[in-house]
């Protein structure tokens, strides 16, 4: 090979690798309700164990009713995000195809057809939205309203409207780790929902600032916003979101006074070691541009998941008063 050519060879970026076959024959008609299942995105089911996250924090988990009415909460919010991604990969299915990863999607592949997303989508969010309305209290309720309608308006217009689009996705977050207390009417502290609020945007910005240290310089991006937003502001965002989020909860266990009657010793403030710990370990994987999504950085990086156990055991500790 002359050495022009390998000049060339050196310069020329491969493509895209090719789509796989459509499947043909018995797998055909499995094909778009398996393909649905996919969109509805399984592995961000988990980040909605965050119903829990208020009845845990009042020690309220220890009935039958009570996990009766986070099962149901967590399966109507499940349905809910399952139908905001079909509709959302509908909408954006045109701009998917251009993308290396995401053009692997079912809709934007061709394996589920956009009229078929947006039909699913809009039947199980009206389905989430009914059946809140008739099993939940109206808080409840309107809580799942106010959730699809946030999302379903990002989808539209808000992902492309500057910090707003950190701000919806915060939110929902939010809104998962409120929607448990609402339902079981136990009252929400202030220092719970700004611990974690500004918890949950350390972790968007986190992320948002990953994706953009990896396409930095590269074109056809399908999150747009990603670039007009810098590296540095991004970075900025989720330090500061870190910082709140950690004096929130500092705060939060030193209102509570010492050690609890009957308890050997002051277990909420020692949790703030722990939770600390949380914070700067996650900033490792932010700081170097792999905070990607949180569950993946939090299930797949084993000293996080331990100083996490350990945080959950203070924590238990200190609201049964052992």
């Amino acid at each position: 090979m002359s050495e022009r050519a390998v000049g060339t060879a050196v310069l020329e970026k491969p493509g895209p690798a090719p789509l796989p076959p459509r499947p043909r024959g018995p797998r055909a008609a499995l094909a778009v309700p398996l393909g649905l299942v996919r969109t509805a995105r399984p592995r961000q089911w988990v980040k909605n164990v965050l119903v829990v996250a208020a009845p845990a924090a009042a020690g309220r988990l220890g009935s039958w009713d009570a996990a009766g009415r986070l099962a149901l909460v967590f399966g109507l919010f499940t349905a809910a995000a399952a139908a905001v991604y079909l509709v959302n990969d509908a909408r954006d299915a045109p701009a998917d195809r251009a993308h290396p990863v995401k053009r692997r999607r079912p809709v934007a592949a061709g394996t589920v057809p956009v009229p078929v997303a947006y039909a699913a989508g809009i039947a199980l969010g009206l389905g989430a939205a009914a059946a809140g309305a008739a099993l939940c209290n109206p808080m409840t309720a309107a809580l799942l309203a106010a959730y699809l309608l946030m999302q379903l308006a990002y989808c539209v217009r808000l992902k492309h409207v500057l910090v707003v689009d950190l701000a919806v996705v915060t939110t929902g977050f939010l809104m998962r780790a409120m929607i448990g207390g609402v339902a079981l009417g136990i009252p929400l502290s202030r220092w719970f929902l700004i611990t974690t609020g500004f918890g949950a945007l350390f972790m968007v910005a986190a992320k948002r600032y990953s994706e953009a240290l990896r396409m930095e310089g590269a074109h056809g991006a399908t999150r747009a916003l990603l670039t007009q937003y810098t590296p540095g502001y991004l970075r900025f965002v989720w330090q500061l979101a870190a910082g709140v989020a950690v004096l929130g909860y500092c705060l939060w266990a030193l209102e509570s006074g010492g050690v609890a009657a009957g308890a050997l010793l002051p277990w909420r403030q020692l949790s703030m070691i722990a939770f600390i710990l949380a914070v700067l370990r996650y900033a490792v994987f932010a700081d170097r541009g792999a905070a990607g999504e949180p569950e993946d950085v939090v299930l797949g990086d084993r000293p996080l998941a331990v100083i996490g156990l350990v945080w959950a055991a203070m924590y238990g500790m200190a609201v049964t008063d052992l």
